[in-house]
């Protein structure tokens, strides 16, 4: 008599196979897929976020908090939060727990969000121009140069630091004038963890975040 179980069990077993050979060649074709050049990358983004703090300059100085869903919608997404996170805690990376690190890296995000969105608030003349990179084939790192221009005052050298993570490049650090925004710091983390240890910190940078937070909201 036929065994039916052995042909359900067949059955399942072809489907899992065509399940893999379907989900390797997707892959496969997503890696094939030319990754956008990451000077291109940031001067498209740019335009962007610059563009919406012109047109909205006005409403964005009656509600500035309206600048965090710029942030969330078109800066957070180009960020390799992670790297950013163990190159502000340098040595403490490592001895820091699990739970830590992922706190770690939230706090430090709203920081530089709370910090930074003030900024980005004021910036309404200046221009953001980027310079083309040429990258050897298998290239995972790079640095792209910028400079800002500002209509009343000197031009400003910037050059952001990109990585290569999940099939994108991703910024992981920004030098503005030759000062690393990220490594800047780390020198107050260090003096934190060495007063009160990393739990101490992590209560820094949350106080910090939230007098920031009542701060914009005033």
């Amino acid at each position: 008599m036929f065994n039916i179980m052995r042909l359900f069990k067949i059955l399942l077993t072809a489907a899992a196979a065509s399940l893999m050979i379907i989900g390797v060649a997707w892959s496969q074709a997503v890696q094939a897929q030319p990754i956008e050049s990451p000077s291109v990358l940031l001067e498209r983004t740019s335009q962007q976020v610059i563009k919406i703090l012109k047109d909205d300059h006005e409403l964005l100085q009656k509600e500035p908090e309206r600048v965090y869903k710029i942030i969330d919608d078109y800066i957070l997404p180009h960020l390799d939060e992670v790297t950013m996170a163990k190159l502000a805690l340098g040595k403490g990376w490592r001895k820091a727990t699990k739970a830590q690190k992922l706190a770690f890296i939230a706090e430090f995000r709203n920081l530089l969000v709370r910090t930074y969105s003030k900024s980005l608030i004021e910036f309404r003349d200046q221009e953001i121009n980027f310079f083309p990179v040429k990258l050897a084939p298998g290239t995972t790192r790079t640095s792209v140069k910028a400079v800002v221009i500002q209509p009343s005052g000197p031009s400003i050298p910037m050059a952001y630091r990109v990585r290569i993570k999940n099939n994108a490049w991703k910024v992981y650090d920004i030098k503005i004038d030759g000062i690393s925004l990220v490594t800047s710091y780390r020198g107050t983390f260090t003096q934190e963890i060495r007063k009160s240890g990393m739990d101490g910190l992590l209560k820094y940078l949350h106080d910090k975040n939230s007098k920031l937070s009542s701060q914009a909201s005033l």
